[in-house]
């Protein structure tokens, strides 16, 4: 029988807690020393885990793998997304890429730069808007900072038509579909980009975990 609390890794077994035979007993620091190798391993020898960063991590992880205990200290919601805001270089991105592999059994999500649905549906029109809201599983990253869309001189709020869209599909499948992001705006700043319907929803759709506003750039 497989055992869940381990993950196998460039040829290295990493052991991520303790498994009884129906359910894994999660170490934390096990787990950082796993995501510090699968982070070399995706990201360059350079890329480490801080200690600084290590209360976020908690509850980013204490989300992934579930334990309600823990999220319910930090008011986490495991049935909703997460919105991973903080400075420009702070790690978000890498952080969502690395911690969908922390679970390899749980359905994972697709890392979607923002801009990139913008320049979808200035191609595309209001396809793109399906596509996005379709219940596959999204991060979106960038969220915020993405450009304008136009469709046929039509100008349209694309990643605020996209949550909207995705909020109503989270309602009817009982929350089951799962949205994340990531961002560098604060929420005053996300409610001027997306507008107040959007922002209300978003609260719904989102548990926000939230960088230091002074964490360090570490691609300097």
């Amino acid at each position: 029988m497989d055992n869940p609390s381990k993950i196998i890794e460039g040829g290295i077994e990493y052991s991520l807690g303790r498994f009884d035979g129906k359910c894994v007993h999660y170490d934390f620091e096990k787990i950082l020393v796993y995501l510090d190798a699968k982070g070399k391993l995706l990201f360059g020898k350079n890329f480490k885990i801080y200690k600084k960063d290590k209360k976020i991590l908690l509850k980013l992880c204490s989300y992934f793998i579930r334990d309600k205990a823990t999220c319910d200290k930090y008011e986490i919601d495991i049935e909703k997304g997460i919105l991973l805001s903080g400075p420009v270089g702070c790690g978000k991105t890498s952080l969502m890429k690395l911690l969908r592999h922390l679970v390899p059994a749980q359905r994972t999500y697709e890392m979607i730069p923002c801009r990139n649905v913008t320049f979808s549906f200035n191609h595309l029109g209001y396809k793109t808007i399906e596509e996005y809201g379709s219940s596959r599983f999204f991060c979106f990253d960038d969220m915020g900072v993405e450009p304008p869309g136009r469709f046929y001189g039509k100008d349209l709020n694309v990643m605020g038509e996209v949550l909207l869209s995705r909020y109503d599909l989270f309602l009817e499948t009982n929350r089951k579909v799962k949205t994340h992001a990531t961002t560098n705006l604060n929420a005053e700043e996300l409610e001027e980009r997306y507008g107040n319907r959007v922002r209300s929803r978003m609260r719904e759709l989102f548990n926000l975990v939230a960088f230091d506003q002074n964490a360090r750039d570490k691609r300097k």
